[in-house]
């Protein structure tokens, strides 16, 4: 299996990746354009996976939308896009009808905090329970024509056990609990860096430790 590039963005060039993911977002959401990168710093020519989360600070903070540049593990290998241009594509994805079943409206954008994490590292896994260090791996579940993702930060964020972890993720791509057992299924680990607003628009904190 091919490889996404290792690299580590500086905290400027998270606060950028952020910014990106949010201005694509907003041109999205206000004028159904799709955002250029522009000059990009050099970080994000590098060719490697991105996800973006958006999640309200109304109520409890439900999620309004998630989503990964690729459709699939394959697409984090040497065949991804450049790094700015999988920020863009996320975010787009993210702020869609397809993410979590509604569209992201205009006057949701000022109660909306933006994160966006990097993937550094791929691991392909036979044993997922014993190798995943959480708050340091996300997983990507791949089976059965399937496909599903969760941020390194989640299960810290929700006090979830390695299990849970799994099962939630299964669950994300259609699949039922314990389905990250079988020989079908492929457990993928990966690694990476989480920008994100600390408040809408607001400054930005670095998650991840890798």
């Amino acid at each position: 299996m091919s490889e996404a590039q290792s690299i580590h963005l500086s905290e400027d060039d998270g606060v950028r990746a952020v910014e990106l993911a949010r201005d694509s977002v907003e041109a999205f959401v206000r004028n159904g354009q799709r955002e250029q990168p522009g000059s990009m710093r050099d970080a994000f020519y590098n060719r490697t996976g991105a996800f973006v989360r958006l999640k309200s600070t109304r109520g409890r903070g439900r999620l309004r939308g998630c989503a990964g540049a690729h459709d699939s593990v394959r697409d984090l290998g040497n065949e991804s896009k450049q790094l700015g241009h999988a920020i863009v594509e996320a975010a787009i994805k993210a702020a869609s009808d397809s993410s979590c079943g509604s569209e992201v409206e205009p006057a949701e954008l000022d109660t909306i905090r933006v994160s966006v994490c990097t993937v550094s590292n791929l691991i392909l896994t036979d044993d997922p329970v014993a190798d995943i260090d959480l708050g340091t791996h996300g997983i990507i579940v791949d089976g059965n024509g399937q496909y599903g993702w969760m941020y390194p930060t989640v299960p810290v964020e929700n006090d979830w056990s390695v299990f849970e972890y799994l099962d939630r993720t299964c669950r994300k791509a259609g699949l039922p609990n314990g389905a990250w057992e079988s020989d079908d299924v492929v457990v993928t680990l990966f690694e990476g860096q989480v920008f994100e607003e600390t408040e809408p628009n607001g400054e930005v904190d670095v998650r991840g430790q890798r």
